[in-house]
């Protein structure tokens, strides 16, 4: 079996795009679908046709090209069955637990509520790849636009306990930005002091901070430490409850 290939771009402004192609099957899906043009000259690079598109939630910054690329390729779009009625041109809905066989993989389908009522992400087992859109950032997390704070820490914990060396792929390059909230609440974390300053570098050279693994997440991303003692003190929120520390480190990223 040949490894699956990636395809990684900038749509909008800040918008990663993402094309996943099996060489076993001809099949390629883009992770969701932020703007055409963008989408067809990664295809065309790679001399790819799409097939699929995974969609993650209904936001129109995900969904906008759907209809013109499924006119276009006559492509198959899965997305999420609690957003259904929201996503256009949407074929298959799925929910939490359901898998589905994707050329020679299998793609399990996990719900992570809270920054849509029905966001789902895209695990592939076999090859080590989550693609978390925006639930799970480099260092981040989703803005709560539909869920309250304990429904994301819910969701979150169960991308945390997928295997540490998953590649996790996210829908936006919010990474500097985060990191730098991220030593306002964990400023003696030297794991992410380094990281941070890896950050830096990067974004000074115009390089991509995708992916991230799961490992790298939870030993440095705030929004996945909130049982930290340190976090806890440095918040006087020691005797508080996970979700309620979450949701305090939520509200701050809100008005960094």
């Amino acid at each position: 079996m040949k490894s699956l290939e990636l395809e990684i771009f900038m749509c909008r402004s800040d918008n990663f795009g993402v094309l996943l192609h099996c060489p076993d099957s001809n099949l390629t899906a883009a992770i969701d679908a932020p703007e055409l043009e963008p989408i067809l000259s990664a295809a065309e690079r790679r001399g790819w046709s799409l097939t699929h598109i995974f969609t993650t939630h209904h936001h129109g910054d995900h969904v906008e090209a759907n209809l013109a690329l499924k006119e276009r390729f006559g492509c198959e779009i899965i997305g999420p069955r609690d957003e259904a009625v929201a996503i256009p041109g949407l074929d298959r809905a799925m929910g939490d637990g359901d898998s589905f066989e994707w050329g020679s993989h299998r793609v399990n389908v996990i719900e992570t509520p809270g920054h849509t009522a029905g966001h789902i992400c895209y695990h592939l087992p076999d090859s080590k790849l989550l693609f978390a859109a925006d639930t799970l950032f480099a260092l981040g997390c989703g803005r709560l636009f539909e869920r309250p704070a304990s429904d994301m820490w819910h969701s979150l914990q169960k991308l945390a306990v997928l295997p540490d060396e998953t590649a996790v792929y996210f829908g936006h390059e919010y990474t500097l930005s985060n990191a730098r909230f991220a030593l306002t609440i964990d400023p003696d974390n030297a794991r992410l002091r380094q990281r941070a300053a890896e950050i830096e570098a990067l974004r000074a050279e115009g390089k991509f901070t995708i992916p991230t693994t799961i490992g790298l997440e939870k030993e440095t991303n705030p929004f996945l430490r909130a049982a930290d003692p340190s976090i806890r003190r440095g918040l006087l929120m020691e005797s508080r409850t996970n979700e309620e520390v979450f949701a305090e480190i939520r509200k701050r990223k809100d008005n960094f």
